[in-house]
C-alpha cells in the first residue's frame, strides 16, 4: 500500500539517478514552467495535498519519483515539509520507471537527450513516447549498406523505374524517417470529422460553435473564445494539465484528445470526464498514439466512462486515413534455411541463445524466387545448413512462447483496508 505522510524537505532528494536501474528525472525544468508552478503553489498551497510528491525510500532518505519540479518550488518558497506518497521498498525498478513516466507525463517537457541515452527504447514505445531523431547514428556497416541501397535506388530511378510502388524502397524510407513527438500530432481531417459528428450527436450541440485553438505555433491562451463556444481539438499532450486548468478558470467548454495511458492523471484534478476510448490514431506526422478524450460536456457526476460508438467511428475514420497514406506493404516469410538479422535480434530480445558457424552459412542478397520478381532480402541474409535450420526452428518456437508468456503476465494490485472503506462509502450512493 502506498502511504501518505509529511516528510521534512531536508530528507527529500530529486531523482539524479542514485537508485540503481532507475534513470534520472526525464523532465526538463524550464524557467517559465517553474515560475508558473511557484505562483500556483504560493496562491493555492492546498494543491500540494491534492497531488503529493511521489517518493521512494533510499539509504535513509527519500528520492522523488514524481514531483521534482514541485520539490524545487517548495524549497524556493521556504516550505519545511512536504506531503508525500511513500512507495513501498519492495517495489521493482520497472514499476518505479512506470511511476516516473506516468507521474511526469502531464506537465512540462521531456528531456529527449536523457530519454534517448538512459531510458530503454522498448519501454518508451510502450508508453507512446517518441524521441525526435535528428541523427540516424548508423554504424560503419550500416552506413555502407545505406550507401549501397541509395546507389541502387538511384540507378533504378535513372533507368526510369517507378519506385513509388516498390515496397522495399518504401521500407527503406520508413526505416530512416525522423520520429515525431506527440506534441506534433495534428489530427487528420477524416478523424477529426468523425469526432465532430459524434460530439454533435452525443451532446446535441452544433459544430458551428466549435473552435480549434491549437494551431501549429499558436497560443491558445490568447485566442478569443466566443460565448457558448466549445473547443473540439487535439492539444499538445505535454501541457494538457495546464490547458485543462486554464479552461476550468475561464469557464470554457471543451472536448479534447488525450493520451490514453495518462488519462486519469489529467482528469482526476480537472473536473472533467474521462472518455476511455483507447483508439489507435495515426496522426499527420506519422506518430501512432493510443488516444482517449477529456470533456466537461458530460454530467458532472460522471468521472469516467467508456464510449464504444466513438471508438468505432474513430477507428473507421483512421483506417480510411491510413489506407490513403500508402498501400499496405506485403509481409514476407522465409524458409527455415534462411536467416535475417531481424530474426536473430528478436531472439536476443526474448533471451534465446542462437549461433551459426561460418561453415554452416552462406551470405545471400536474394533467393532465386525473389530475383525472378525483382525482389531481395532487405539488408541481406544467410542460407544455413539443415542442422542450423532445425535449431533456428526450435529457437523461433521458444521465442514465441516467451512472447506469449510476457503478454499473459500482468501484476494485479490489491486494495488496502483504507481503500475498501472508501469504496464502502462510495457504494452508499449506488442506485438501488
Amino acid at each position: 500500500m502506498i502511504q501518505t505522510q509529511m516528510i521534512p524537505i531536508g530528507q527529500i532528494d530529486p531523482n539524479k539517478g542514485q537508485i540503481e536501474g532507475l534513470p534520472k528525472n526525464p523532465r526538463l525544468i524550464r524557467d517559465e514552467h517553474f515560475k508558473k508552478l511557484k505562483k500556483s503553489i504560493e496562491d493555492n498551497p492546498e494543491m500540494l495535498y491534492l497531488r503529493e510528491l511521489l517518493v521512494y525510500p533510499h539509504k535513509g532518505r527519500y528520492v522523488v519519483i514524481g514531483g521534482n519540479m514541485r520539490l524545487a518550488a517548495m524549497k524556493d518558497l521556504g516550505h519545511s515539509e512536504a506531503p508525500c506518497k511513500v512507495i513501498p521498498e519492495d517495489t521493482t525498478v520497472e514499476q518505479l520507471k512506470a511511476y516516473t513516466i506516468k507521474d511526469n507525463a502531464a506537465y512540462g517537457e521531456w528531456d529527449y537527450d536523457l530519454l534517448a541515452n538512459e531510458w530503454d527504447a522498448d519501454f518508451l514505445d510502450e508508453w507512446c513516447i517518441d524521441i525526435p531523431n535528428t541523427d540516424i547514428g548508423e554504424t560503419d556497416d550500416e552506413s555502407e549498406e545505406i550507401k549501397r541501397m541509395e546507389e541502387e535506388f538511384k540507378r533504378r530511378m535513372e533507368a526510369g523505374e517507378d519506385l513509388l510502388e516498390d515496397e522495399e524502397y518504401q521500407a527503406f524510407l520508413e526505416k530512416f524517417k525522423m520520429k515525431k513527438t506527440t506534441d506534433d500530432c495534428y489530427t487528420p481531417k477524416l478523424v477529426y470529422d468523425a469526432v465532430v459528428e459524434w460530439v454533435e450527436k452525443e451532446y446535441q450541440v452544433s459544430r458551428k460553435t466549435f473552435v480549434r485553438p491549437f494551431n501549429p505555433n499558436g497560443d491558445y491562451q490568447k485566442v478569443k473564445y466566443p460565448k457558448g463556444c466549445i473547443v473540439v481539438d487535439n492539444p499538445p499532450f505535454s501541457i494538457l494539465a495546464e490547458i485543462l486548468q486554464f479552461y476550468k478558470e475561464k469557464g470554457v467548454r471543451f472536448f479534447l484528445f488525450a493520451p490514453s495511458l495518462t488519462l486519469f492523471s489529467s482528469s482526476s484534478s480537472s473536473s472533467s470526464t474521462a472518455l476511455c476510448v483507447g483508439v489507435s490514431i495515426t496522426y499527420e506526422n506519422g506518430a501512432n498514439v493510443s488516444t482517449s478524450f477529456l470533456t466537461n460536456l458530460e454530467n458532472r457526476e460522471t468521472r469516467f466512462r467508456s464510449a464504444p460508438t466513438l471508438f468505432k467511428a474513430v477507428e473507421k475514420a483512421n483506417d480510411e486515413w491510413s489506407k490513403s497514406l500508402h498501400k499496405e506493404l506485403p509481409k514476407y516469410t522465409y524458409p527455415d534455411n534462411v536467416v535475417t538479422s531481424a530474426f536473430v535480434a528478436r531472439l536476443s530480445k526474448y533471451g534465446i541463445d542462437f549461433a551459426v558457424n561460418v561453415n554452416q552459412s552462406c551470405a545471400i542478397s536474394a533467393l532465386e524466387s525473389q530475383k525472378e520478381s525483382g525482389k531481395a532480402i532487405f539488408g541481406k541474409g544467410y542460407l544455413i545448413s539443415e542442422k542450423a535450420a532445425a535449431e533456428k526452428a526450435a529457437a523461433e518456437k521458444a521465442a514465441a512462447e516467451k512472447a506469449a508468456a510476457e503478454k499473459a503476465a500482468a501484476t494485479r494490485w490489491k486494495l488496502s483496508d483504507k481503500e475498501h472503506k472508501i469504496i464502502e462509502q462510495l457504494s452508499k450512493y449506488d442506485e438501488p
